[in-house]
Parts: C-alpha cells; sequence; structure tokens
C-alpha cells in the first residue's frame, strides 16, 4: 500500500453492502459491469486494480435507497465514510455524478466516469443482439445506436463522450476494451 492511502475494506465487505442495499438484479449487474471494466483499466494502466473494482462496484450502492440527485451519491458516500472508506474511493464516486460538481483529479474517478454509462449502454446494445451477447457487440453497431437518441434514451451521451475525452481515450477504443473487458465476465453479467 502507498504511503498516505487509507486501507481498503475487502471486497467481500463491499459485495455485502451491495447486497444489503441493491435488490435489483438488473441495477447489481450494472454495478459488476463497472466494477469488471475499472478492474480492466487498472490491469491496463498497472494501478491498484482492488482499489479500482471496489470503486466502480460502489458506485451506485445508494442508488434504490437514494434515488434522487439530492441524494445520490452523496449520502451513500457520507455512508462509506462512516464505514472507513478511504477518500480517494469517495471522491470517485462523488465524481460520477455530474451535478455535485466534484472535479474528476484522479485516474481512478476518470475512469469510473468513462466506464458507467457507457457499460450501461453497451449492456442495452447486447440485450437487442438475437444472441444477447456482449462478445458479438460491434464498435460500429455502438456507434450506431449512440447516434440514436431513441435508444436507451436515458443514457446520457454527453457524459460517455465527455468520459472517454477525460479519461484521454479515443471513443471508440474505449468501446472495444469494454466490449473485451465486459466479454471477460460475461456470464456472471448476464451478457453470455
Amino acid at each position: 500500500m502507498a504511503k498516505g492511502i487509507a486501507p481498503l475494506p475487502s471486497r467481500e465487505a463491499a459485495w455485502a453492502l451491495v447486497c444489503r442495499y441493491v435488490h435489483g438484479e438488473g441495477l447489481r449487474r450494472h454495478m459488476l459491469g463497472v466494477e469488471t471494466a475499472m478492474r480492466a483499466y487498472a490491469r491496463l494502466r498497472g494501478a491498484d486494480e482492488e482499489r479500482w473494482g471496489i470503486t466502480g462496484l460502489l458506485h451506485d450502492f445508494d442508488w434504490e435507497i437514494h434515488p434522487t440527485p439530492e441524494q445520490h451519491p452523496e449520502l451513500g458516500c457520507r455512508m462509506l465514510v462512516e464505514l472507513g472508506y478511504p477518500e480517494d474511493v469517495v471522491q470517485a464516486i462523488r465524481g460520477h455524478a455530474d451535478y455535485l460538481g466534484v472535479p474528476r483529479t484522479t485516474d481512478m474517478a476518470k475512469a469510473l466516469y468513462a466506464c458507467d454509462e457507457l457499460t450501461g449502454f453497451l449492456a442495452a446494445v447486447a440485450y437487442v443482439r438475437p444472441s444477447r451477447r456482449i462478445a458479438d457487440v460491434t464498435v460500429e453497431a455502438v456507434m450506431k445506436k449512440l447516434a440514436d437518441k431513441r435508444f436507451a434514451a436515458g443514457v446520457n451521451r454527453e457524459e460517455v463522450y465527455t468520459g472517454a475525452r477525460e479519461f484521454g481515450v479515443d471513443l471508440c477504443d474505449h468501446i472495444a476494451f469494454l466490449i473485451g473487458a465486459l466479454s471477460d465476465n460475461a456470464a456472471a453479467l448476464g451478457l453470455g
């Protein structure tokens, strides 16, 4: 552990927190998808895979109990502080909500923002494929669906574009990377 970085509760403790507050299977799968994406990027960039993964796993843990912008994720972040989660994890989770105005100053925070909306969008694209397999999704199909504002209308396209730009990755490369990462964990994500 690097000097000055608080210890991280275990992945098992984080999953127990998710299971306590998140009952919807779709939301759990989304959180597992973001965890998968974050772990893959941490490996690629030589970062702390456990820290990045747990941040991705927990980013929406309070959504069902705090479903409004006035509550989510701020009240969940306060819960995480009380539970001893380190500041960098909490700040990254705060930063995934543009409306809080929290700057994304770390690679981990930028990765979370870049992966969150796009991971959910990729799952939606996979669900409309005949096979329902993420491995069958192409970058071209995703770009076409992004241009169709009626498809997965709840996904904030501007956050998808801004996330890739802030994280310093080409959007098409980012999409391809996430398709590969999610394919590696497809069964657990309901995408295999």
